[in-house]
């Protein structure tokens, strides 16, 4: 396939993956993002991880990772959070759910730290251990489909040149956003294990 064709079937199916998201309840979301987060803090990657990053979701549309911030700092181990500054993602270090509730908010809807706040950067204090992955779109063999701008994909490259060892990758979603195959080019990183609603998985 072309990359036009991939470029053309990608936005197909964000489309449709669009759709279904925004056919879920309020009360289906909570209750499958509830169910993921369980799977995810008993899973034995998630166990060992000690640094890791999170997501913080768009609101109604991706999997609420609230659950894993508390877990994290219940647990005693390190959170990452993205900041989005034009082209560029940094993972920088959340103290607490104080903290979190306490960070600004984008026109994109989603909390991030300012871009003035001076905060620990993942890459230059040691690296990650785990990646929570957000994303439109899954398969069960780790294929994904964001949401066009690659910031995940080149942070990934970053990890490759800047720590010894890649980082494990989980995906968090919806069961809606399943599915079977998904239009992929040479830079884009497959995910080590997808977790989703109620029927999982690998």
């Amino acid at each position: 396939m072309s990359s036009i064709a991939v470029h053309e079937a990608k936005q197909m199916l964000r489309k449709e993956l669009k759709k279904r998201i925004a056919a879920l309840s309020v009360e289906e979301r909570a209750n499958q993002s509830q169910y993921v987060i369980t799977k995810l803090i008993s899973h034995p990657i998630y166990k060992r991880s000690q640094r890791i990053s999170v997501y913080l979701p768009m609101i109604h549309e991706e999997v609420n990772t609230e659950g894993i911030l508390r877990h994290i700092f219940k647990s005693k181990k390190s959170c990452f959070i993205p900041q989005y500054i034009g082209p560029k993602m940094e993972m920088l270090k959340l103290h607490s759910m104080e903290d979190y509730q306490s960070l600004p908010v984008t026109k994109w809807n989603i909390k991030q730290p300012a871009t003035d706040d001076k905060r620990e950067e993942a890459l230059s204090s040691g690296g990650l251990d785990l990646i929570i992955m957000p994303g439109l779109g899954f398969s069960t063999d780790g294929d994904r489909i964001g949401r066009g701008k690659a910031y995940y994909d080149t942070y990934l490259k970053r990890c490759s040149e800047h720590q010894s060892g890649m980082p494990k990758t989980i995906a968090v979603a919806f069961k809606e956003q399943i599915v079977e195959d998904i239009p992929t080019t040479d830079s884009d990183q497959k995910i080590d294990h997808v977790l989703f609603g109620y029927m999982d998985e690998g």
